[in-house]
């Protein structure tokens, strides 16, 4: 398996060595030709608007879409949880995402750089207890829709219950970082998600 990392703005650097030490192939996509050689994409953290513009500037916008649109796995942490989302909230009015979750997002919802945090998040399917969760600027999810699982929601302090996993079908999504804790649950789950759609096709 190949699984590529959207290398246009962000912590694509953290995601790749996360997805190595998951013991699969992981390389930068940049380019619509290197987006043909990949089973599955990951959306890094970054700056959503951002990632928007140069999506477009690349010609990745549409071709993500349809390979999303044909049924492959794709997995958004923060930024790409939001370029993930079909509706975002206080984004840019010119902000296109790849419109894949039936989720409504709210852009930095926890606050500013200044207010990043670290919670306890129980995500269902990904066992051994609580996830460490760091968020940085961080989306939440406001209403998501009847095809899409609520994985996990925070689990303590004043965002207790705040929607921050969600799942629907081959996408995945997350308002926080794994790629920046070590613990490699998360991408271990995205893995075998995607080996089940290779299997299946």
């Amino acid at each position: 398996m190949n699984i590529g990392v959207l290398a246009l703005q962000g912590d694509v650097r953290e995601h790749l060595g996360a997805l190595a030490e998951s013991d699969v192939l992981a390389r930068p996509v940049r380019r619509i030709e290197e987006l043909d050689g990949v089973d599955a994409l990951v959306l890094p953290g970054g700056e959503s608007t951002t990632m928007s513009k140069l999506a477009v500037t690349f010609g990745l916008l549409d071709p993500i879409r349809k390979r999303i649109a044909d049924g492959m796995p794709v997995y958004g942490s923060c930024a790409g949880m939001i370029m993930l989302a079909t509706t975002v909230l206080d984004g840019r009015p010119d902000q296109e995402s790849f419109a894949g979750i039936d989720m409504t997002v709210r852009r930095n919802a926890f606050g500013r750089q200044i207010d990043s945090f670290e919670a306890g998040v129980r995500i269902d399917d990904v066992p051994g207890g609580d996830f460490h969760a760091v968020f940085i600027r961080a989306p939440w999810v406001e209403e998501v829709g009847a095809d899409v699982r609520v994985l996990g929601r925070v689990s303590d302090g004043p965002a207790a219950g705040r929607i921050v996993a969600v799942r629907q079908g081959n996408l995945l999504a997350t308002a926080f970082h794994p790629e920046l804790t070590g613990d490699l649950r998360v991408h271990r789950y995205f893995v075998e998600m995607v080996r089940h759609a290779v299997d299946a096709r």
